[in-house]
């Protein structure tokens, strides 16, 4: 504390969320303690979303060798509500700096993250955003290929900064969004709308690598739709612009003929049902062979494009009816 009680202003305060994912944090945090930027000009500022002593002795770990060079270290156990928009609001409102760097568990700042993006935090900037680079292997999966496209995001709050007086004027991340999906572009487009002063930066690195996934991963993506009708509600016109510019039509045919297929099967009306089958068949062969362009041919992941192109529609537009009934907004 300085004299006076007064809390002591630091350049940056650095926010990570974390959520069960001990052996990434301590990875990341090495990253972050790296940082060409003086310990004493900086604070890391750990939000654990599912509080355990796993996360807590990582923590406490770099805590202790973080002291060496006067760089603070602080946990902060997050019992709720949860999710990373939560989870950053926690960590936000507890930093003493001006200026609020976002980073994730699972990337790895480059060592001269923090300087450049201050560097380029010029006095009329309200907020901006860095370079994320996600190495791939030559013959990708296809979730790893989709996981990539995250590196040519606008405005991605795996790295980014804003200034706390913004922050606080938006009342932050909205919490609505309760998993990691949209709540970055959420916050970007209430940025664009209040006028927020935004720049790029791409000397501020951040590297990103795809995290393993289980067999099937895509089929527990789908559930993440549900919050694009969240985002589409509160900003109709900028979602079409930038997210989405029209509906999933593909897979509403995809669905509409698995449905017309079992119709006609339980009316008996086997050309109905064999006419829908045909258009089902041979668009979920369609989807399956976009996914399967460019990536890995192995047995095991043509196996896993084939089972869960046939899922992957049904699911999505489940998940956009959940969406839309739980927000109360039109959404396709």
């Amino acid at each position: 504390m300085a004299p006076g009680g007064l809390a002591l202003r630091l350049p940056v305060s650095v926010v990570v969320p974390t959520c069960g994912r001990a052996d990434l944090l301590n990875r990341c945090m090495a990253a972050l303690t790296a940082q060409t930027v003086r310990g004493g000009d900086m604070e890391i500022i750990v939000v654990d979303d599912s509080p355990s002593d796993a996360t807590r002795d990582v923590v406490g770990q770099w805590t202790s060798q973080a002291a060496q060079r006067g760089l603070d270290v602080i946990y902060v156990a997050n019992h709720g509500p949860h999710g990373p928009a939560a989870a950053r609001n926690r960590g936000w409102r507890h930093a003493r700096s001006d200026v609020i760097a976002f980073t994730d568990d699972d990337t790895v700042p480059d060592a001269g993250w923090l300087r450049h993006g201050l560097m380029a935090l010029d006095e009329d900037v309200d907020a901006l955003w860095g370079r994320i680079t996600m190495p791939l292997p030559d013959n990708p999966t296809d979730y790893e290929r989709d996981a990539s496209h995250l590196a040519t995001a606008e405005f991605v709050t795996a790295n980014c900064f804003c200034r706390k007086a913004m922050l606080e004027a938006l009342d932050g991340f909205d919490e609505q969004f309760r998993l990691a999906w949209r709540e970055d572009s959420d916050f970007h487009f209430r940025l664009l709308a209040q006028g927020a002063r935004i720049r790029h930066a791409p000397d501020a690195l951040v590297v990103h690598p795809v995290r393993p996934a289980k067999w099937g991963v895509s089929i527990s993506q789908q559930k993440k739709i549900q919050f694009d009708a969240l985002l589409y509600k509160k900003h109709p016109r900028l979602y079409r612009e930038r997210i989405r510019a029209t509906p999933r039509w593909d897979y509403y045919l995809i669905v509409a003929a698995l449905l017309a297929t079992l119709l006609g099967a339980a009316m008996g009306n086997w050309t109905l049902a064999a006419l829908a089958a045909t258009v089902w068949l041979g668009m979920t062969a369609w989807l399956c062979t976009i996914r399967l362009k460019n990536t890995t041919r192995t047995v095991g992941h043509v196996a896993e494009m084939a089972l869960t192109s046939a899922a992957i529609p049904v699911l999505a537009v489940w998940w956009r009816m959940v969406g839309a009934a739980r927000f109360r907004v039109l959404f396709l």
